[in-house]
């Protein structure tokens, strides 16, 4: 991956993003031909208009005048049709292009491990995903072939006016390695210019996302103020890095406009004294012309600085969405085993893991769960219990031992299949912004509608949900805002049912409900762990004493194992003062 080095254009990340051009070779050479072609337009104007004078206005000759006028609306029409399909077919390709290229980094996102998230912050993720690619396609719509169209138009330019008068060329000439020198620090300024801009875009999503979805806690704890003035100051580091940009147009844009003008002032002087004295190699009508021409001439320079801005911004969106293209942070499926139905064993041996590298969470951890065994997981927070659901189903990546499901290590089972055998209920319930329905099935066609009835049926639900406005169909909103957590607890509970899956996680499924929709969730606990592998992070006293075996965990470590009458029996334990102190006056209550 390219970095930022301020350097004028990075050519091997450009030649990377044509890649993605090739399946539209011909939109692309279609674009092309229509810029050769309107670059020989634009010269061909300035010609006729000199003709025409020459020819027409000063002999008087009304045909000669008449005829140069009607075939320059020829070549003006003409001119109108290549330059609409030079546009639409650009923007076309363009839109080709970051479609595919949208496509690709969202998928490439899908794979990545949960570390990587963790440690990302999610508006950028989005910059880059959104905002990052629509920039790039503008390398194409305004960037790529206005430029090439332009050099085009230039150096045939150029060829004409050395052809129709070497001597004005030549003063034209004069000036042009000035308004080149310009340019080109003007473009190496726009750069890292630019690069400063999309960072404080980034950063200005990442706050304005996370301040907005953290909006309670703003409010509660009255932190309106303090989050105003840091939000004043992220936006005020955006407008002074916008300003910058500003800064460097307003200087080189009245240079190259004044150069220009200077230039046509040398032409028109030299030129009409050469007219004045005689000469027959210059006349009025190549006067006009190479006042044109050396507009032609000047203004794609100006117009290949203000498009190279826009070219410039294309390749820092196009190196930030190649930096996440490029990153290796995707879980290693080399799984050749496919599982299609689990007796549901499962077995940690000696597993270490940290989510920090040389802070261990889990220190050897080992156990082992018989098909169908209902196991409890209590410990205090952060002894490690948490971190044996997100192993489980391979979201992080162990530093040591093992974890096999029916004797077979997760490693060697493909990844899809492996998680297709496994439901998850966590304590915060994720629901998207679509119907019950869909958060139910998440888009999955083997499950039916009426699967999900029947479904929500057995657990005890059905009556809940048709008790919303809409019934299934109803629509939760951002985060399911639309409910309350135990009602989302619910929806989730019967997602994992649903997909009947052979080994069932509840990680703290219950710890934040009303009394109502507890006893909903303890009804569809004992229906979905029924017959099925169990593995349950609980602090509820009823779901721990229901359970096959307990396992206590404290700093990463199983300190205890047992029943909850085996464990109550050991003098000092660690469950039984957990007990004493936590469940005691949940079990008189």
């Amino acid at each position: 991956m390219a970095g930022s080095t301020g350097n004028a254009f990075d050519f091997d990340m450009f030649r990377r993003l044509l890649t993605y051009a090739q399946r539209y070779k011909w939109t692309f050479y279609f674009v092309a031909i229509a810029a050769i072609l309107l670059s020989f337009f634009g010269v061909l104007r300035p010609y006729l208009l000199q003709v025409t004078i020459d020819e027409g206005i000063v002999p008087r000759d009304t045909d000669q005048l008449v005829f140069y006028v009607g075939v320059m609306a020829i070549v003006l029409l003409l001119e109108v049709v290549f330059q609409f399909c030079f546009i639409y077919f650009a923007n076309l390709l363009g839109q080709d292009v970051i479609r595919d290229l949208r496509v690709q980094l969202f998928d490439h996102m899908l794979q990545f491990k949960m570390k990587y998230f963790d440690r990302t912050a999610v508006g950028k993720l989005v910059t880059r995903a959104v905002s990052d690619i629509e920039t790039i396609a503008s390398i194409f719509s305004e960037g790529l072939f206005t430029i090439i169209s332009d050099l085009l138009k230039m150096g045939v330019v150029l060829a004409f006016m050395f052809y129709q008068s070497w001597r004005l060329t030549l003063l034209v000439l004069v000036v042009l390695p000035f308004i080149i020198y310009a340019t080109r620090v003007f473009q190496r300024k726009m750069k890292v210019a630019f690069e400063d801009v999309r960072n404080q875009v980034a950063n200005l999503n990442t706050f304005v996302q996370e301040r907005i979805t953290g909006m309670k806690i703003v409010q509660l704890f009255n932190r309106e103020q303090k989050e105003y003035e840091n939000f004043k100051e992220i936006n005020d580091k955006h407008r002074k890095g916008w300003i910058r940009t500003v800064w460097y147009n307003s200087i080189f844009f009245p240079i190259a406009e004044m150069s220009t003008s200077i230039t046509i002032g040398l032409v028109v002087w030299y030129g009409g004294m050469q007219v004045m004295g005689g000469s027959e190699a210059i006349t009025l009508g190549v006067i006009v012309a190479f006042v044109e021409l050396t507009q032609m001439l000047f203004r794609p320079l100006r117009q290949i600085a203000d498009k190279f801005n826009t070219l410039q911004m294309g390749m820092v969106a196009s190196n930030r969405v190649f930096g996440i293209l490029d990153t290796q942070a995707s879980i290693v499926d080399e799984g050749t085993i496919e599982i299609t139905d689990l007796r549901g064993e499962i077995e940690f041996n000696e597993v270490r893991f940290g989510y920090v590298e040389h802070e261990e969470v889990l220190k050897g951890i080992s156990f082992k769960a018989q098909p169908g065994e209902n196991i409890a997981i209590v410990g205090a927070t952060g002894a490690g219990k948490s971190t044996i659901v997100n192993l489980l189903n391979r979201s992080y990546e162990i530093w040591d031992g093992d974890i096999k499901v029916d004797g077979i290590k997760i490693k060697d089972i493909k990844l899809a299949s492996l998680r297709a055998q496994i439901a998850i209920v966590l304590q915060d319930v994720f629901l998207f912004a679509e119907t019950i329905m869909y958060n139910i099935t998440l888009g999955n066609p083997d499950i039916t509608e009426e699967d999900v009835i029947e479904s929500a049926r057995e657990i005890g639900i059905h009556e809940f949900i048709m008790a919303l406005p809409g019934g299934y169909n109803y629509n939760v909103r951002e985060r399911g805002v639309m409910l309350s957590s135990g009602q989302r607890q619910l929806i989730a509970f019967l997602r994992a049912y649903v997909s009947n899956p052979s080994i069932l996680v509840l990680d703290e499924a219950t710890s934040s409900v009303d009394s109502y929709s507890e006893q909903l969730i303890q009804k569809a606990t004992e229906k979905i762990t029924t017959g099925r592998t169990s593995i349950i992070i609980a602090h509820r006293l009823a779901t721990i004493k229901k359970a096959d075996r307990i396992l206590v965990m404290d700093a990463g470590k199983i300190v205890e194992m047992g029943t909850h009458e085996q464990l109550l029996q050991q003098e000092n334990g660690y469950y039984r003062n957990l007990y004493e102190v936590q469940f005691a006056e949940e079990a008189s209550s």
